[in-house]
């Protein structure tokens, strides 16, 4: 019995003959009541949109085409913003770290005797020079 349609009343539809056995038959496979069963078919035709003469493989190479010309249509975007945006963008980027690179490792100014001494010895030189005068 159907649950949800315990306290409805029954209704008489006039089917040819041949018609309701072949129904018959696919309720039987299906394991539910006849009016389940044509319930259930009903909605399936008003949810996607079909009705008996629609033949399904048509519908779906048409959903099909639909889908991989939208798919496309994305992939032709993303190229567009890499060529565009991102591509650009990170070579500019690329562009200032090896400019600061080589900004640290050459020096601008280089003194030709320039020798290797701590700070405590340049104090020292330079006291001494100053005294000296």
């Amino acid at each position: 019995m159907d649950k949800n349609y315990i306290n409805e009343g029954f209704s008489n539809i006039k089917i040819k003959t041949s018609v309701t056995q072949k129904f018959k038959l696919f309720v039987l496979k299906q394991g539910e009541s006849n009016s389940m069963t044509l319930n259930q078919m009903l909605d399936f035709f008003e949810k996607h949109q079909l009705s008996p003469d629609d033949e399904i493989p048509n519908h779906l190479v048409q959903v099909e085409k639909r889908l991989l010309k939208r798919i496309n249509a994305v992939i032709a975007i993303i190229k567009d913003i890499e060529k565009t945006q991102t591509k650009p963008t990170l070579g500019m980027l690329q562009a200032l770290f090896i400019a600061d690179e080589k900004e640290k490792t050459v020096p601008k100014l280089v003194e030709k005797n320039q020798s290797q001494r701590t700070l405590e010895e340049e104090l020292e030189l330079w006291k001494n020079s100053n005294e000296s005068k």
